[in-house]
């Protein structure tokens, strides 16, 4: 096996190890933010749960399937190991851009419903005389 063959099949075995780690994550732990988003309607929180991992991977995969190709292929163990590293950097770089902009997409959804469903203003009793203006002098 050649040590760029070797260093392929690491970056590819980490890549999808890191990427359906966090995907499991974010399926398991977004569920309950978007059962609160969606009023409690488990089965719409669930579906949309299910979309945005399937979009998840689907944004992933394919960007870690065109960051696969090198310049130029590792000859030595260490240039193997650096692009390796350069790699999977990259890729947890990207899956960490969809985390944050994910909540960010959830607490715009989520601050949408608490204005929805925020009271009414109440009308104010009275109203205070206006306060007498001072000079510039004080």
């Amino acid at each position: 096996m050649t040590v760029s063959l070797f260093a392929y099949l690491a970056y590819v075995v980490i890549s999808i190890g890191l990427c359906v780690w966090v995907g499991r994550t974010l399926h398991r732990n977004g569920r309950a933010f978007l059962v609160d988003v969606f009023a409690a309607r488990e089965d719409l929180a669930d579906s949309v749960n299910h979309l945005l991992v399937v979009g998840f991977y689907l944004i992933n995969f394919g960007y870690m399937s065109l960051a696969l190709k090198v310049a130029t292929a590792p000859t030595t163990a260490t240039e193997a190991i650096e692009t390796l590293s350069w790699k999977v950097g990259l890729v947890l770089v990207v899956l960490g851009g969809m985390h944050f902009f994910n909540l960010y997409v959830f607490s715009r959804i989520r601050r949408h419903k608490q204005l929805v469903e925020a009271p009414v203003p109440v009308a104010p009793d009275l109203r205070l005389p206006p306060l007498p203006q001072r000079g510039l002098d004080g």
